[in-house]
């Protein structure tokens, strides 16, 4: 670990964020309401569902407004699958009685945790995905998983400390893009078995990687 504690990090990751660079979440939306529901009801659950089950929730409910007006039943019924889905409908609503249109979605950290059912990471993605400025980075299970490998983080569970230590080690003007690089790599080839070493592009500055070669 001391050696890669006196890594170069902002100049080590800034070809994972050119690799990844704009790429949208995974969450399939077309608008920032459609972000804002479908990272609430990801929470413990998995972006491909909630994409399975986005298009009929959509069409019930296309706007805040819509949302707004719409009962517990009636959003039960669509619903239903989404894991803990009665937390998240209350979260919603309360969500679409406070804010009642698309244009009052805020996209400041400040504003957007304020809200039911929204954490840093979650108000990270709505900003990242926003294009405005970074208040913090994009810490969710994939980057909660990569980052201590990689050695830019002591932390090796919890979120929160992971993101202020990723933080402290970066430059803010590659909060935005960061978390979500990590996340992909993550994704595609930092798997939590068998990560593809001689495909990741940090395997020279990993601490795992270089830890774990055959």
């Amino acid at each position: 670990m001391d050696l890669f504690s006196q890594t170069d990090w902002p100049k080590a990751l800034k070809p994972l964020i050119e690799h990844y660079r704009g790429k949208q979440h995974p969450l399939d939306y077309k608008n920032q309401y459609q972000l804002l529901v479908m990272v609430i009801l990801s929470a413990q659950d998995s972006d491909a569902h909630i994409n399975k089950i986005a298009p009929g929730f959509f069409k019930k409910y296309p706007d805040m407004k819509a949302l707004s007006k719409a009962n517990s039943e009636e959003l039960t019924e669509t619903l239903s699958e989404v894991r803990f889905h009665s937390n998240k409908i209350a979260w919603l609503q309360e969500i679409a009685e406070t804010l009642q249109e698309d244009k009052n979605i805020p996209t400041t950290m400040k504003e957007l945790t304020a809200l039911k059912g929204v954490g840093r990471k979650s108000a990270n993605v709505i900003m990242r995905e926003a294009g405005v400025s970074a208040e913090g980075i994009m810490v969710d299970l994939h980057v909660v998983r990569v980052a201590p490998r990689l050695g830019i983080v002591t932390e090796k569970k919890d979120a929160n400390k992971i993101e202020k230590q990723l933080m402290e080690a970066l430059p803010k003007n590659m909060w935005s893009e960061i978390g979500m690089a990590i996340s992909f790599l993550g994704r595609e080839v930092c798997r939590p078995t068998n990560p593809k070493h001689n495909e990741c592009i940090l395997n020279e500055v990993c601490d795992y990687c270089n830890t774990n070669k055959n």
